[in-house]
């Protein structure tokens, strides 16, 4: 019984972080947060074996770390060129 409560525990907090980062203005902060919330959704859907919700999120995970590096590098580069 308790294993279930720990994996509900983990649903509910991967539904908190994507709604917290959908409320960020900044776009870093929003990434971060929603692969956060994404991670621990593909770790509850895994869990309950509900692959549907593992999946998506694992690639929304994967998109997020996508625009994370690419921004990540669009600002090295400008602060090169700044330099």
């Amino acid at each position: 019984m308790e294993a279930v409560n720990t994996i509900e525990i983990i649903g509910y907090a991967a539904s908190v972080m994507v709604a917290i980062s959908l409320m960020m203005k900044d776009i870093i902060w929003l990434r971060c947060l929603n692969f956060t919330g994404c991670s621990l959704f593909v770790i509850y859907g895994a869990s309950i074996e509900a692959w549907p919700v593992a999946g998506m999120n694992a690639f929304v995970a994967c998109i997020n770390i996508y625009h994370l590096v690419k921004l990540y590098r669009n600002r090295h580069r400008s602060d090169l060129v700044s330099q």
